[in-house]
């Protein structure tokens, strides 16, 4: 019985071989990760990991646990996706600065006809950024592929004044209550 990731996060790959899982499959199908309208932070997660999950089903076997997830950062209630070019970058730094976010993950997973979804909220708290530090930060190109433009695991980590929640929640995979799934299972 294969174990099939669908995302294609080089984050959330690394995340599942630092857990210990390195047996698995990397799929993904056609899903566009459209953001479901009217719905709270963890419902649109939730739906666009399932959507994501469904879709990469089509090219998976019966057998198959699949694990998909999404991930978004929001700010006073509202998404930060990830900055279409520099000066969306900037704005979303700017607007991080000195407060708290939070990030919500969606996970699905798929087994046969078992069907698990859930999500996970961690709390970032970013210091005070000058704009130096800013532009500084997004000319090293890490903002440019990340909701809410920064990387956790990264050079953002600078930025960082503390987090209230699993880690690895905000890096896109929240891997103890993944973990706890799984087993819970009997994967």
């Amino acid at each position: 019985m294969p174990l099939v990731l669908a995302s294609k996060s080089p984050r959330r790959r690394d995340l599942l071989k630092m857990a210990g899982i390195d047996n698995f499959l990397v799929i993904t199908g056609d899903d566009d990760e459209l953001e479901p309208l009217g719905l709270s932070p963890e419902q649109t997660v939730c739906e666009i990991a399932l959507g994501k999950a469904k879709s990469a089903l089509r090219l998976c076997g019966e057998d198959d646990t699949i694990i998909a997830a999404d991930t978004l950062v929001y700010l006073d209630g509202n998404p930060l996706g990830k900055p279409g070019n520099t000066d969306e970058a900037m704005s979303m730094l700017r607007a991080l600065s000195g407060r708290r976010h939070s990030v919500y993950t969606g996970v699905a997973i798929l087994k046969g006809k078992t069907r698990s979804v859930f999500a996970e909220v961690t709390d970032v708290f970013f210091r005070v950024m000058t704009d130096e530090e800013i532009t500084s930060y997004i000319a090293t190109g890490e903002p440019m592929d990340k909701a809410g433009a920064y990387g956790a695991q990264g050079k953002g980590a600078m930025f960082i004044e503390r987090i209230e929640g699993d880690f690895f929640n905000v890096m896109g995979l929240p891997l103890c209550r993944l973990s706890l799934t799984l087993k819970n299972l009997g994967v």
